[in-house]
């Protein structure tokens, strides 16, 4: 006969890995009668585990939300990837968490068993992390829109573009993207009539929050991909198109969002669409790529081209 104990973290961890689990499913996985089911359901409750129950023939269990935080039961899978999300929370982008990050990983280490603990250590002796430079969003900012998205609710914020000008934006959130570096809020701009991408750490939401909305149909699929090129599109100064001389798929796997997209232009030609702070720093970029190109647009992005064309012919004694 199974142990007691064990039999009850077996029936933990049978509620805590998905939402709801009918009686009898529970009785025939765990080997016991229902009696002793419901014996076992009381002892979790005792523990703080808040199960609630539904009765009847074709009732069963649901771990629900209580008041305390009771012990979690996690694998070893699961505890080290636990403590790794905690590891980089601790110097990651969002702010506040840091301390909390480093309390609740060093009380984590200290139940976990040696196996687990050596294979943490191992890990965290082996990365050197790069501390974040860029800008971190609050936890309490990163809440409040989440909740909003979730909700569908109206969000208003004051907003700081990257020009330094402060207005109110009233918006329907969609979704958060996380690129990284960075938080950006995707969000139909109320005010603006259309699709906008807001940086989270230049965001101050004001509460509450408005009334609930439908929500739209995304402005992509791939809302990575579409913060992402928007973001670098945003970043330059100088936009061009060139058309490279070669297949599109070929291309597709060098260049990547934040450099640009490229489409088709016949079988053995694609454009690629991109930007740069100056046009020189464009024309050394381009001749990185590793194929011939033409310069569509802009035309003064061609004496840069030439003039670096001819550095290296000096360069190669031509």
């Amino acid at each position: 006969m199974q142990n007691p104990s064990a039999r009850l973290l077996r029936l933990l961890s049978l509620l805590q890995s998905r939402r709801d689990w009918p009686g009898p499913e529970l009785v025939a996985r765990l080997g016991v009668s229902p009696r002793t089911l419901r014996n076992d359901i009381g002892r979790l409750r005792e523990l703080g585990y808040p199960v609630d129950a539904t009765p009847g023939p074709a009732g069963g269990y649901r771990l629900g939300v209580g008041a305390a935080l009771p012990p979690l039961l996690l694998d070893d899978d699961e505890a080290v990837a636990v403590a790794v999300g905690l590891r980089s929370a601790a110097g990651g982008t969002v702010g506040g968490i840091e301390e909390t990050s480093v309390r609740a990983l060093t009380k984590l280490e200290h139940v976990l068993p040696a196996r687990l603990r050596n294979r943490i250590a191992a890990l965290a002796a082996a990365v050197v992390p790069v501390p974040g430079r860029g800008p971190t969003v609050g936890a309490d900012v990163l809440v409040a829109v989440s909740t909003a998205v979730r909700d569908h609710q109206r969000l208003r914020f004051d907003y700081v573009d990257h020009h330094g000008r402060a207005a109110r934006r009233d918006t329907e959130p969609h979704r958060l993207v996380h690129t990284g570096r960075r938080w950006y809020l995707v969000a139909w701009d109320v005010g603006r009539a259309g699709w906008r991408t807001f940086r989270l750490d230049r965001v101050r939401p004001v509460v509450p929050t408005g009334p609930r909305f439908a929500p739209r149909e995304p402005p992509a699929q791939d809302l990575a991909g579409y913060v992402t090129e928007g973001v670098g599109t945003a970043m330059w100064q100088h936009q061009a198109v060139v058309r490279l001389h070669a297949p599109v798929e070929e291309m597709a796997a060098v260049v990547t969002p934040m450099m640009g997209s490229v489409e088709p232009d016949g079988p053995d030609r694609c454009l690629f669409r991109t930007g740069a702070d100056t046009l020189p720093v464009l024309a050394r970029y381009l001749a990185l790529l590793g194929t011939d190109f033409d310069v569509v647009e802009p035309a003064e992005l061609r004496g840069h081209v030439r003039a670096l064309g001819e550095r290296f012919l000096r360069a190669a004694g031509g």
